[in-house]
């Protein structure tokens, strides 16, 4: 199994806050992937690149906020966000690079 290029295309990195953390706890891993891809090609990339068996896979678009930069409002970019629920006995360590 090779990995395609445009895996790393869809999956742009994982995401490590409080709350991820807290999902992990859950056998969840969330990663940051392209406002473009959908979750057919979420779950094809994790399993291509981590070798592992996905469940299942949610997503959420978190909008850009507008906030000020050197007095001028600039608006941040819009985030999509892939909860990955893995199937039992899997795992992913995201400290480690790909």
């Amino acid at each position: 199994m090779t990995a395609k290029p445009e895996h790393y295309d869809v999956i742009v990195k994982p995401l490590i806050t409080e709350k991820t953390t807290m999902a992990s706890e859950a056998n969840a891993v969330v990663f940051e992937v392209a406002i473009a891809a959908n979750k057919p090609q979420i779950k094809e990339a994790v399993e291509e690149l981590f070798g592992v068996k996905v469940k299942a896979v949610n997503t959420t678009i978190t909008k850009g906020k507008v906030k000020r930069f050197r007095g001028q409002p600039g608006r941040r970019k819009d985030v999509k966000k892939a909860y990955v629920t893995l199937e039992e006995g899997n795992t992913i360590d995201v400290t480690t690079g790909l």
